[in-house]
């Protein structure tokens, strides 16, 4: 076997074994492609004699909302993208050979208010977008035959969140063939303590028998190491009577195991197989592993025992074009350029994240935030047209809340509970926004606590803040059933009014949102409360809030990547404070985050015209050196260094400046004049430690390509080529604008264009786009055949470019 078959061959088995671990059960096979989409609703688009041949073809994951027209007359909190209700069809043929065993529909998410039929019976409606959930089929399955799965999903509540949700089936589908007696989905749970150099590594395995009469079976766990060598194992017996759930516990003890952390994220593999008279009738594989988490008032958090702050962001769900159906490669991508700003945490806002998205924080060393809910029984506000402008709508999730909330929480938990990167579980963010829709007396008084606008005083005929206990009490103890390892939190937006309610003395962990003011205070008053920032505002204070009080053990800023909705007055695409942009390019306050959080040394010039009167160094300062000549301008440096000096084409330019404690910006004014600036940053003894350059550009010229042999699986792998306008001399060109047009050819196709910019409401999913900063990201996705694939970009008045793509 040579060493290409070897390495197509372990990214098969690494993606078998991942479905395996999500699914937790059978033998699961991914049902992406070939779907039939219309969006319209017909109702007899459930039978199998419909004829759908005039319905579009569609792969999924797949998401109608962003492939819309964006428009003015649409809502501003989705991102002026459309909603409706849309249908799926797709054909399955379930060979006679599988009579006998289950035949389950495993959907990862479908965005919302789904209803899921086969061969025209209903099997169930699952109305939260966010949640996993399966049907079992077999009563209707026509084995040997065709079968006809028909989805209908309803986004006419088009404005039900505060920010883009997509639309449609948007995440992986599954086919799942069982054994009647089969380990139950989301069966396996494993959570480890570590005690000195010992490991023990708990492990429940639930069984389900569909049988009508008793199963005796021996469940197989077996705990393998990275090099694949199995490190622990047990054997135990079980009898399970008929149409019932029984589970065997074990403990896996391992001498001195390897770690999970954030720089060392060692991951081990547990194999559960299921026996019947000792044949193998299920099995699957959980990735797992050894870490600890401490949680203490005064100390913060300590991972294995070391007292940490957590680096966190908060991030939603999507990546620009491509909507919220985003593959595995992007998020990777994103992810890590996440962590090479400092991020050591992620908050999933405000609800449950793809599978995919905690395997790569698992496997990346991410810690993870899991977050369920956003409203709970009443309705937010949901601006129309513009953020906080207005009159806003109430569509929403309420509805569903009284008879889904437990059942959507317990299948995150459960889903989730495997995954080393999550550290806990959050029941809620801002449900108590201050009468929004909650209120209180206590919003008769001043504005400490508030880091969100209260609307006001109390108001007598609005919901008492005094509900959000009881419902806190319900939430808290789904998530205890179904994991005993992690606390429970929520983000607060009201703390002061939150404090005269039973809810946040009911959860382990208390998120204070953009209340710094009480962190000190409220630590006072309530010694035994652990506080953290659970979402704050990028500047330098709240951080130093968190580094200089040793209790607050960390900080989820808002946002860590610029995301759809919640959009400002058109033309506005989304929320624009991400620290990386819509196109997953690093933006100005993404280096200055660097310069706060990162333990690498680095340095970064912005520049921008000389103010009048400046209360604070920019911390949005692109780094762009094109200016007239003799003009003043501010050049702002962020940096790790102990200090830093400037030069201008060699030479050095001001005084050699000291980092400032105050602002977290070195600042020179000096005369533009053309040609290379370059910042040093220094070490206390004056030796360079860091150095960022950057250069007078003329006119755009050409396009280059930054990477160079990419290769990607031809199962729907995902390739993203980054396309910068440069000058004659290679120099890129920040200030293009240039209309680029991409061609693809070959077995691959174009899923969109993004630039990152958030006032262009042109049509992003077409080929013909303008750059931003004279860069654009092109989305090239492999359909099924090996081969090359050709990109092509061209540019009036420029020279054109291409590259090819190897596709496996």
């Amino acid at each position: 076997m040579n060493t290409r078959t070897k390495i197509l061959l372990a990214a098969l088995n690494a993606t078998w074994m991942a479905a395996m671990g999500q699914v937790s059960f059978g033998q699961p096979q991914k049902i992406n492609d070939h779907w039939k989409f219309a969006l319209e609703d017909k109702q007899e688009a459930k039978e199998p004699a419909f004829s759908d041949a005039d319905w579009q073809d569609v792969n999924v994951p797949h998401d109608w909302s962003v492939k819309g027209q964006l428009s003015p007359s649409l809502a501003s909190c989705t991102g002026y993208l459309p909603g409706g209700i849309g249908w799926y069809r797709k054909n399955l043929n379930v060979p006679a050979a599988k009579k006998g065993e289950k035949v389950y529909l495993y959907f990862e998410g479908v965005y919302n208010r789904s209803e899921v039929f086969i061969n025209g019976h209903s099997l169930g409606k699952r109305p939260n977008g966010y949640v996993s959930f399966s049907y079992d089929a077999t009563p209707y399955i026509n084995f040997g035959g065709n079968n006809t799965i028909a989805v209908r999903v309803d986004h006419s509540q088009s404005a039900d969140s505060r920010w883009y949700t997509g639309s449609g089936i948007y995440r992986d589908v599954y086919v799942v063939y069982a054994n009647p007696v089969h380990i139950n989905q989301w069966g396996v749970y494993t959570y480890p303590e570590v005690k000195g150099t010992a490991g023990t590594l708990n492990v429940e395995v639930e069984i389900e028998n569909g049988l009508a009469k008793k199963a005796g079976v021996t469940v197989l766990n077996e705990l393998v190491d990275k090099n694949g060598r199995v490190v622990a194992k047990s054997s135990q017996k079980l009898s399970v009577v008929a149409n019932a759930k029984d589970k065997v516990a074990t403990k896996l003890s391992v001498s001195s195991p390897q770690l999970w952390s954030i720089d060392t994220p060692n991951l081990y593999t547990l194999k559960t197989t299921v026996l019947q008279d000792g044949k193998k009738i299920d099995a699957t594989t959980t990735q797992t592993g050894f870490r600890t988490f401490t949680f203490d008032p005064d100390k913060g958090f300590a991972l294995n025992g070391k007292w940490m702050k957590m680096k966190g962001v908060c991030l939603h769900h999507d990546a620009g074009v491509l909507g919220s159906a985003v593959p595995e490669e992007v998020w990777k991508t994103r992810l890590q350029t996440l962590k090479t700003i400092g991020v050591n945490a992620i908050r999933t806002s405000h609800n449950p994240q793809s599978p995919v998205f905690y395997e790569l924080c698992d496997e990346l060393g991410i810690l993870v935030l899991n977050e369920a809910y956003d409203e709970w029984e009443y309705p937010k506000r949901k601006w129309i047209t513009g953020w906080n402008k207005g009159i806003p709508g109430f569509q929403g999730s309420y509805d569903i809340f009284a008879d889904w909330a437990e059942k959507d929480l317990e299948d995150m938990v459960r889903r989730d509970r495997n995954h080393l990167s999550v550290w806990g579980w959050s029941i809620g963010n801002e449900v108590d926004y201050p009468n929004d829709p909650y209120s209180h007396p206590v919003l008769d008084g001043g504005k400490d606590g508030f880091g969100q606008p209260a609307y006001g005083g109390d108001k007598k005929d609005a919901p008492e803040a005094l509900r959000l206990g009881g419902i806190a009490k319900r939430l808290v103890n789904v998530v205890k059933k179904f994991d005993k390892s992690r606390p429970t939190t929520a983000g607060l937006a009201g703390v002061a009014m939150s404090n005269e309610t039973e809810y946040p003395f009911l959860i382990d962990v208390t998120g204070y949102n953009y209340t710094e003011s009480k962190y000190v205070t409220d630590h006072k008053k309530y010694p035994k409360r652990v506080i953290y920032g659970s979402e704050t505002v990028h500047d330098l204070e709240p951080w130093l809030a968190v580094k200089n009080n040793e209790h607050i053990f960390g900080q989820f800023i808002w946002t860590g990547i610029d995301y759809l909705g919640e959009s400002g007055a058109w033309p506005s695409r989304g929320f624009y404070s991400g620290l990386v942009d819509f196109a997953g390019q690093i933006k100005p306050r993404g280096y200055f985050r660097q310069s706060l959080w990162s333990d690498k040394p680095m340095a970064y010039i912005g520049t921008y015209p000389t103010p009048q009167n400046e209360k604070q160094p920019s911390k949005d300062a692109w780094d762009i050196w094109n200016y007239q000549d003799g003009e003043s301008i501010r050049v702002v440096a962020y940096t790790n260094a102990a200090k830093a000096r400037l030069e201008l084409n060699g030479k050095q330019v001001g005084e050699i400046k000291p980092y400032d404690e105050k602002t977290g910006i070195i600042v020179w004014d000096v005369p533009y004049k053309a040609g290379k600036l370059e910042v040093i940053g220094l070490d206390a003894s004056g030796k360079e430690v860091s150095r960022y350059a950057i250069t007078s550009s003329k006119q755009p010229a050409a396009m280059v390509i930054k990477q160079k042999g990419i290769v990607i699986n031809k199962d729907k792998g995902v390739a993203q080529v980054l396309l910068q306008v440069v000058d004659e001399n290679g120099v890129p060109v920040m200030l293009s604008d240039n209309e680029v047009t991409c061609t693809v050819s070959g077995p691959g196709t174009l899923l969109g264009l993004e630039a990152g910019n958030n006032s262009d409401m042109t049509d992003y999913t077409d080929n013909v786009q303008r750059v931003l900063h004279g860069h654009i990201l092109a989305y090239i996705q492999a359909t099924g055949q090996p081969g090359t694939v050709t990109v092509k970009f061209t540019s009036p008045w420029l020279k054109p470019v291409e590259t090819t793509i190897t596709v496996k």
